[in-house]
């Protein structure tokens, strides 16, 4: 696990978002949503401006192949 996570770490916040979330269906999390989780994750050091519509749903995207490896 990075000790600073970054938008750009997409996989890595994912992985944790699985793991803080593992209930949460990806695909139903508004975006306003999905900004304040990466926000709030242990770690997270980058300017919560610079996220965009593309590397959120990179994020969420990432979040989603974890969410189904998790869930069969």
């Amino acid at each position: 696990m990075p000790s600073e996570i970054t938008w750009n770490d997409a996989e890595e916040i994912g992985i944790q978002l699985q793991e803080k979330y593992p209930d949460l269906d990806p695909l139903t999390v508004r975006f306003t949503d999905l900004h304040r989780y990466v926000t709030e994750l242990p770690g997270f050091s980058d300017d919560p401006a610079k996220s965009n519509e593309s590397k959120l749903e990179a994020i969420q995207m990432a979040w989603y192949e974890e969410y189904k490896d998790a869930n069969g």
